[in-house]
């Protein structure tokens, strides 16, 4: 009898161990793997909030900003991102301009970039799709442009790049921090939240210089650098050419805080390699003037991606050999070390292996 009860209890442990993994399972994101939405390999999603588009309107020219309301939304703080799925299923980053404290609502805007400027069509839908009382899924928020810590700081913003700046200033001004701004645009029409930046710099305080190029030209960003105090945190946001100019003109003892539109062109020097796709069994090549991406999807159409600039993450693949080339603008250092966003960055040698 003692044996039997002894074998029956064993059998009920076993029995309860197998139900609770089935449980558990069930309600893995990763199961069951057929109906996977995400590829598995790829980057864990922040939890998804649906929001509801409470106000659209356009602020510049060109420029629309949105207003979206929830309840008890995740916390955030300047310099913050949204990723905002759009209704086709793209996936575009928009940085927060509006005010931390409103736990209600989130903010940010965006300009309208044609095919002919290079837009690939999110910034349309965006402003065409985006209405009123439209529901939109949002991730996020996430920081890769904190507001430093600093005796005093010297911002650089290039049109639709005042967005992550503008929640800075108005940080920094509340601290009571000195603090002064260039701001450059194409027109004063086109550039959001002028009025605001202008008011925040106060009349006759010569913290707000702002550069319209249609009436004053390029901005002279050597000559605003030269007079930035000695130690200051240099915070800048717009096109390539804007940061490069801020990075060449840098003063001696200022540090360096950026956030780019896009990734860094870095074409040069590209070389071909290839490409295992370790689960499929494939291999493929990827030539010097193209993208693992495109290389992989030609072998993979259903590869997941979106947003192709290294910024929102679909696209990120676990690395099972060779050595990496890192070009986004999103992983941790511990996520380099075992994955890759294989829109933009490549391979370091003549051969990578991908979890695919």
């Amino acid at each position: 009898m003692p044996r039997i009860r002894t074998v029956a209890l064993v059998t009920g442990a076993a029995l309860l161990t197998r139900r609770a993994m089935r449980r558990r399972i069930g309600a893995s994101p990763l199961w069951p793997l057929p109906a996977l939405e995400e590829p598995v390999s790829g980057r864990p999603r922040s939890r998804a909030l649906r929001l509801t588009v409470a106000r659209h309107e356009q602020i510049a020219e060109g420029v629309v900003q949105l207003r979206l309301e929830g309840a008890q939304l995740p916390p955030w703080e300047p310099g913050a991102h949204l990723d905002l799925v759009l209704p086709s299923g793209l996936v575009r980053q928009y940085s927060l301009c509006g005010d931390p404290e409103d736990s209600s609502s989130y903010t940010v805007a965006t300009r309208l970039i044609s095919a002919g400027q290079g837009g690939r069509g999110g910034s349309l839908e965006v402003h065409e799709r985006l209405r009123e009382g439209v529901e939109v899924e949002v991730r996020g928020p996430r920081n890769r442009f904190p507001l430093a810590d600093a005796a005093s700081y010297v911002f650089v913003a290039g049109g639709i790049g005042i967005t992550p700046i503008l929640p800075m200033l108005r940080a920094v001004e509340a601290a009571g921090a000195p603090w002064r701004l260039l701001y450059g645009g194409r027109s004063r029409g086109s550039m959001p939240f002028l009025e605001e930046v202008e008011k925040l710099g106060g009349a006759g305080r010569g913290r707000v210089t702002v550069v319209a190029e249609d009436e004053d030209g390029l901005p002279d960003v050597a000559a605003f650098l030269a007079g930035a105090p000695r130690e200051a945190a240099v915070h800048v946001c717009g096109p390539e050419p804007l940061l490069e100019a801020v990075d060449a003109a840098l003063p001696e003892g200022c540090t360096l805080h950026l956030e780019r539109f896009s990734p860094r062109a870095d074409a040069e020097g590209n070389t071909a390699f290839e490409v295992e796709l370790r689960r499929s069994g494939r291999t493929v090549a990827v030539a010097a003037d193209t993208t693992v991406l495109a290389a992989v999807r030609a072998a993979l159409p259903d590869t997941a991606y979106s947003c192709e600039q290294g910024f929102c993450g679909t696209c990120q693949q676990r690395v099972v050999e060779g050595e990496i080339d890192h070009r986004d603008e999103l992983l941790t250092d511990g996520e380099r070390a075992r994955s890759m966003l294989i829109c933009v960055s490549r391979a370091r040698g003549e051969r990578l292996v991908l979890d695919m």
